[in-house]
């Protein structure tokens, strides 16, 4: 399993020359291809402050993410939110927060081009 943080989720499905060479062969070479929910949500806030600007409606978007063959949203549960809060780690945006509590409950690599998950999260990788 192999999850994307939300600027890797928006470089893979809309621009992915911006993916790095590592992060698109470890994405193209793993079979299970996993965001957190809360990535809909970041992404949507970006739409919404027009930080990013994507060529369909965001209704649009999540649905064509959910036809994604071998692609699982993890919703954001009780042990997630008790992970987030459990991490020792200084870092305040919840949304990073919650997509490193996800990649730890479910043991598995991490693709961001975040310093800051870089540096605290093992499994991450850009």
């Amino acid at each position: 399993m192999l999850l994307l943080d939300t600027c890797a989720l928006i470089f893979w499905t809309l621009d992915p020359k911006k993916l790095t060479d590592t992060a698109l062969r470890k994405i193209k070479a793993d079979k299970n291809i996993c965001i957190s929910s809360i990535s809909i949500w970041e992404v949507g806030i970006k739409i919404k402050r027009k930080k990013l600007t994507i060529p369909l409606s965001f209704e649009s978007y999540v649905k064509k993410l959910k036809q994604i063959e071998d692609f699982q949203i993890i919703p954001v549960d009780e042990h997630i939110w008790i992970k987030n809060i459990q991490l020792k780690w200084e870092h305040r945006d919840p949304a990073d927060r919650t997509i490193v509590a996800t990649a730890f409950i479910n043991d598995c690599g991490l693709v961001t081009s975040n310093k800051k998950i870089l540096g605290f999260y093992a499994k991450a990788l850009w």
